[in-house]
């Protein structure tokens, strides 16, 4: 393959990765659902208003009316051409070589770890109402932490091991709203999970090529057990997404929080040492043996 062809290779790969993990431009690929994962539930968490029209077509697809739209076009306008320039260059940095990876999985790890405790504990429940055990991450990076860490520190890395300062403001952010607004947790819900879920597949292939990973190992955290269709599971979040009953201040809140999210997810990124290039060359050249059946 030549120069250009490798290059034409980076370049649709970054091109994928930004579509895949950004919420907003993966989830206009997703097709009509299936039937509902859980039992309609009814009450005071639930918006009732109603039009027959719009209740047929939003009922095909989540996406075109309330929150989820709201999300989708909110986060779509406000990611520029630069974040997401720092994303891909980030990503791909994470994936220079095994250390690089491993900070960026140790920085996940207690982003996780400080996420799916708040949703533990929170009174909130149009929180709890979106948690799925489907989605929950942390018991998976808790396995490539084991791999990356065991052998080093023991079974008990986690004790030893520390949160970058970009982690630390990620982790306090997620504390504070938990305890003054924690219907924003839906924010990093939808952020967080939908984007891993969607992107998931590719970016663990990408990180087991480009790491020389062997049977998953080190990227558990992009396998989502329990969940079939990703497209279909994705099209009820978003159904139940709509159904919560929220001010319009408090959705446009979210939709605010949604966008710190990425923010504070390019800060993770950036922290990352490793040259992206050396990623991008390595996973091209993985890719084109691949596609010549070369071992």
């Amino acid at each position: 393959m030549s120069c250009h062809g490798i290059m034409a290779v980076m370049r649709a790969t970054a091109s994928m990765l930004l579509v895949l993990y950004s919420p907003s431009g993966a989830f206009a690929f997703a097709p009509v659902a299936r039937t509902r994962s859980r039992p309609l539930a009814s009450g005071p968490l639930f918006s009732t208003a109603t039009d027959t029209d719009a209740s047929i077509e939003t009922e095909k697809n989540p996406r075109l009316s309330g929150l989820a739209l709201m999300l989708d076009d909110g986060t779509r306008k406000s990611h520029s051409i630069a974040e997401n320039t720092q994303f891909v260059t980030g990503f791909f940095a994470g994936l220079a070589d095994r250390d690089s990876y491993r900070s960026l999985m140790t920085s996940l790890f207690f982003v996780y770890e400080a996420m799916e405790i708040c949703m533990d504990t929170t009174n909130e429940e149009r929180v709890k109402y979106l948690d799925s055990p489907q989605l929950r991450r942390l018991a998976s990076i808790r396995k490539d932490m084991d791999f990356f860490y065991a052998e080093e520190l023991g079974s008990d890395w986690d004790k030893k091991i520390e949160p970058s300062q970009a982690s630390k403001q990620y982790v306090a952010r997620i504390q504070e709203i938990s305890e003054t607004k924690p219907h924003l947790l839906i924010a990093h819900q939808y952020t967080r999970y939908l984007g891993d879920l969607f992107g998931g597949q590719m970016m663990g292939g990408m990180a087991a090529r480009s790491l020389d990973l062997n049977d998953g190992e080190g990227t558990e955290f992009y396998r989502f057990e329990g969940i079939e269709s990703t497209s279909a599971f994705i099209t009820e979040w978003y159904k139940d997404l709509n159904k919560l009953d929220l001010t319009e201040k408090q959705k446009e809140e979210i939709v605010d929080e949604a966008n710190l999210v990425f923010a504070l997810n390019i800060a993770i990124f950036q922290e990352i040492e490793g040259s992206p290039i050396k990623a991008m060359f390595t996973l091209a050249i993985s890719t084109l043996k691949q596609k010549l059946g070369i071992s």
